[in-house]
C-alpha cells in the first residue's frame, strides 16, 4: 500500500523504534530517510510520480544501509543506526540498495597508464604536503595492479584534482561545510576528483581529516571503483578516520584488480614520475578529436552525475565552471551508443537518459542500455534538431526546424500528435537548433552556430543575448 510522505512520516514514527522499545524523534526519523535517499538506498522506480515509499521498502534500505555499515540488520531506525548517518563520508551514492554486496565496478580506464594534475592545494598542509598525499595515494593502487601514474603540472590529464568550498565555482555538486560530505570523484573517464576545502585536511595526526587516506578513496572512484560493503575497507562510504599504517583491505585490491589485473614484476616502474610539462601526443589517439574551442555541438545536456555533456562527432567531454575537460570517446562512457548524435536529453523525472540519432532512440540508467533499446523513433520525424527537459512541466521537448514535440514520459500519451511553433512558447528563440539543454540553474540553453540563448522562467530569451558558446561555455 502507498501512502503519501506525510502519512508515511507518521506511519513509520510508529514503527520505527530503538532495540530498546524507545521510539526515535521525529528529526532523526525525516534525516534517516533523507539520506537513504540522497545516498541511493531509496530510489524511485520509473513509473512512480511522487517520493512515496512503503514501509516494507524503507525498512529493506534500512537492511541494506546496516549491513554495509557493520551493524545489527533491524530495518529500524535505532540510535546506532542514526549515529551512524551523521559520520564524515563520500558524496559518491551507495550501491547497496540493490539487496546484493557484490564489489560494484563502475567502469574503468582503456588504458594502464594514466596521467593526474593536481589544480589547487589543501589550505592546510600547503602545495607541497598536498602533492606529497595525493602521489602517496595514487602509490597505494599501483602496487597492487598494472597501473602506473604520472604528474603533469600544464596541460590536459586523465585525472583532475581540486579543492572546493560551498560557495566556490567549478563544482556542479558544492559541499556542504566541515563535516558530513568530505569528497566525491567521477568515474571512467570523466576523471574528476574533488576535495571539500572547508575541511581541516592533516597529516600524521588524528585531528582533522586524512588527505591521503580519502585521496586514495576518491582515485578508487576515478579508476572505476564503487562503495565497498565491508566497514574497514578504503573504499567504505564513511571514513574511518587516521591510520598510521595504513594498507588496502582485500575488497579493494580485489576491486582494482579485476579491472586492470594484478602488478606483475614487469610493472615495476616508478609511481609517480616527477611532475612534467607535456602530455602524451593526441595522435595516438584514433579519429579526429574534435577541439571545443572550434567546433560546434551535435548535443549537450545536464546528465548523470549532475555533470554537463557536450557531444560532437565521436566524442564527449564535459564542461566546467573552468572550461571544457578533454573530449574522450562517446563509447567510454555509454557502451553501444554511435557518434554523430541528433540530440541527448536527460531526464531527472525518471533518471533516464535518451540518445536520438536518424530514426532511433537510445535509452540509458546512467552509463547503462536499457533491455531492449536502441528502438525506432515514433510519431516524431527522424534527424531531430536538439532536445530538453523542462521542470515547468517535466516533459521532454525536441526540437526540428521551426516546430516542436513534447512527450510526458510518465503519461499515457507518447508524444503531442502534431508539432506546434517554436515561437509559440519560446518568445525570441532561433529555429533550426543546433542543440538545447536546461542547466542546473532551471535556466534553458539554445545553441545555434557559434552563438546561445538563454530564456527566462516565462521562456523569453533573455536581454543581452545570443553571446558566444566558445568564450563563454568553453572558456576560450
Amino acid at each position: 500500500m502507498k501512502m503519501p510522505w506525510l502519512k508515511l512520516l507518521f506511519s513509520v514514527y510508529a514503527s520505527f523504534l530503538s532495540t530498546e522499545g524507545a521510539a526515535v524523534s521525529r528529526a532523526e526519523e525525516q534525516e534517516a530517510l533523507e539520506y537513504l535517499m540522497k545516498f541511493g538506498y531509496l530510489q524511485k522506480p520509473l513509473e512512480r510520480v511522487t517520493n512515496d515509499f512503503t514501509t516494507e521498502e524503507i525498512a529493506d534500505a534500512l537492511r541494506s544501509f546496516q549491513l554495509a555499515s557493520g551493524l545489527p540488520a533491524t530495518g529500524q531506525v535505532d540510535a546506532a543506526t542514526s549515529i551512524q548517518m551523521q559520520q564524515p563520508r563520500c558524496g559518491v551514492k551507495d550501491p547497496f540498495n540493490e539487496k546484493t554486496f557484490k564489489y560494484q565496478l563502475l567502469g574503468r580506464w582503456h588504458k594502464k597508464r594514466l596521467t593526474y594534475r593536481i589544480y589547487s592545494h589543501s589550505k592546510d598542509l600547503g602545495a607541497a604536503a598536498t602533492r606529497t598525499a595525493i602521489q602517496t595515494a595514487f602509490k597505494y593502487w599501483s602496487d597492487v595492479a598494472q597501473l602506473t601514474f604520472q604528474e603533469v603540472r600544464i596541460g590536459r590529464a586523465d585525472i583532475r584534482l581540486s579543492f572546493h568550498g560551498s560557495s566556490t565555482w567549478g563544482c556542479s555538486r558544492p559541499f556542504d561545510g566541515p563535516g558530513y560530505v568530505l569528497a566525491h570523484a567521477d568515474i571512467p573517464e570523466l576523471g574528476t576528483v574533488h576535495f571539500d576545502s572547508d575541511e581541516t585536511w592533516t597529516e600524521g595526526t588524528p585531528q582533522g581529516v586524512n588527505l591521503r587516506i580519502i585521496a586514495a578513496h576518491e582515485i578508487g572512484h576515478a579508476l572505476g571503483l564503487g562503495h565497498s560493503r565491508y566497514p574497514a575497507a578504503l573504499m567504505a562510504p564513511t571514513y574511518s578516520g587516521y591510520q598510521k599504517r595504513f594498507r588496502l583491505h582485500p575488497d579493494d585490491v580485489k576491486g582494482i584488480q579485476a579491472l586492470y589485473g594484478k602488478r606483475t614484476t614487469s610493472t615495476t616502474t616508478t609511481v609517480t614520475s616527477p611532475a612534467v610539462t607535456t602530455l602524451p601526443a593526441t595522435s595516438l589517439r584514433p579519429g579526429k578529436i574534435p577541439d571545443p574551442c572550434k567546433d560546434g555541438l551535435d548535443a549537450i545536456m545536464l546528465g548523470p552525475y549532475d555533470k554537463t555533456y557536450a557531444f560532437r562527432g565521436d566524442y564527449v567531454w564535459t564542461v566546467t565552471d573552468f572550461g571544457a575537460n578533454p573530449p574522450l570517446k562517446i563509447q567510454a562512457l555509454w557502451k553501444g551508443l554511435p557518434g554523430w548524435l541528433d540530440a541527448a536529453v536527460h531526464s531527472p523525472r525518471t533518471g533516464r537518459t535518451y540518445f536520438l540519432k536518424g530514426s532511433k532512440l537510445w535509452r540509458y540508467r546512467g552509463f547503462k542500455l536499457d533491455p531492449g533499446y536502441p528502438k525506432p523513433l515514433t510519431r516524431i520525424p527522424p534527424k531531430i534538431d536538439a532536445a530538453l527537459y523542462w521542470p515547468g512541466n517535466k516533459k521532454l521537448f525536441f526540437f526540428k526546424g521551426t516546430g516542436y514535440w513534447q512527450w510526458d514520459e510518465l503519461g499515457l500519451s507518447h508524444f503531442s500528435t502534431f508539432p506546434r511553433k517554436i515561437s509559440s512558447l519560446f518568445t525570441g528563440a532561433p529555429s533550426h537548433l543546433d542543440a538545447a539543454f536546461t542547466w542546473e540553474n532551471g535556466k534553458i540553453y539554445l545553441f545555434k552556430g557559434e552563438k546561445y540563448w538563454r530564456l527566462n522562467d516565462q521562456l523569453r530569451v533573455e536581454r543581452g543575448y545570443p553571446l558566444s558558446t566558445v568564450e563563454r561555455w568553453m572558456n576560450c
